[in-house]
């Protein structure tokens, strides 16, 4: 089956079917992001209000049928999120992947004297320091290699930046903390070097989240929340706009030969 591509979107409503006027406040207009969840909502985990573990789960834009590039795509209502008249559909496209790491975030009762050590900054990475700021969060440590990363860390409010090829990792993360470690450390880079760099830097009884790329429904609401009342502000992630017909030259090349340089790469589908 051919694949329209396209998991992280924004798009406006153009038409709602007869049983989904029933299940939400949507109207034909509104500015919406979509967690691009594909559940059957008919086997067992669903039955049980585990979607995510359903027997038949799958992403739109990644599961086959239409992604965020098709012209028009069709999505259940409690996978569609109004965004607030002042939040454009640029932004509106940053919300699941700022979703996936305000879920991470929720695993750890945080506060402004919470301690926090982010394992990476890449894209993930970077709203997991977002999400931090948003929270309250005083210190925020990051450890990331590449110069232009470690950049966008301090934009978006990383404290300390810890680089792995100079510094002892875990020396250095306890000295920032007084000599005991973070309290919560949340690994992004998804590599053996970083989980365990994150195990033996935290303190005694530490917690230590190891980011998933799965959200629930309130963290797509805290995210839109968050940025209506200028908690969130992402815009910088997007490093570069581009027409659909332009994503293998200006999309993918400079995603692959400068990735260190790009977060993420708008497409908009109707330039």
């Amino acid at each position: 089956m051919p694949i329209a591509i396209g998991h992280e979107f924004s798009g406006e409503v153009v038409e709602i079917g007869t049983k989904a006027q029933n299940q939400s406040n949507l109207k034909v207009g509104d500015k919406v992001a979509v967690q691009p969840t594909v559940a059957c909502f008919s086997c067992g985990p669903c039955h049980e209000g585990a979607i995510n573990c359903c027997d038949g789960a799958g992403f739109i834009g990644l599961s086959g049928g239409g992604g965020g590039m098709s012209d028009f795509v069709c999505v259940d209502p409690q996978f569609v999120f109004k965004l607030p008249a002042d939040i454009g559909l640029d932004v509106g496209a940053l919300v699941e992947p700022l979703a996936v790491a305000w879920h991470a975030v929720d695993q750890y009762p945080v506060t402004q004297d919470t301690q926090a050590i982010v394992m990476g900054a890449g894209p993930i990475g970077l709203g997991v320091i977002q999400c931090l700021k948003a929270r309250g969060v005083n210190t925020v440590i990051v450890v990331e290699l590449a110069k232009e990363r470690q950049n966008f860390a301090k934009h978006f409010g990383a404290t300390h930046l810890i680089d792995p090829t100079k510094e002892d990792v875990v020396k250095r993360a306890k000295e920032i903390c007084d000599g005991q470690g973070p309290h919560v450390a949340l690994d992004a880079a998804g590599v053996p070097a970083s989980i365990k760099s994150a195990a033996l830097a935290v303190r005694a009884r530490g917690t230590i989240v190891n980011v998933a790329i799965w959200e629930k429904e309130k963290d797509f609401a805290g995210v839109i929340d968050a940025l209506a009342d200028g908690h969130l502000k992402p815009q910088r992630m997007i490093t570069g706009k581009i027409k659909i017909d332009r994503v293998p030259e200006d999309g993918y090349r400079p995603l692959i030969e400068e990735k260190d340089k790009h977060v993420k790469i708008l497409v908009d589908c109707r330039a």
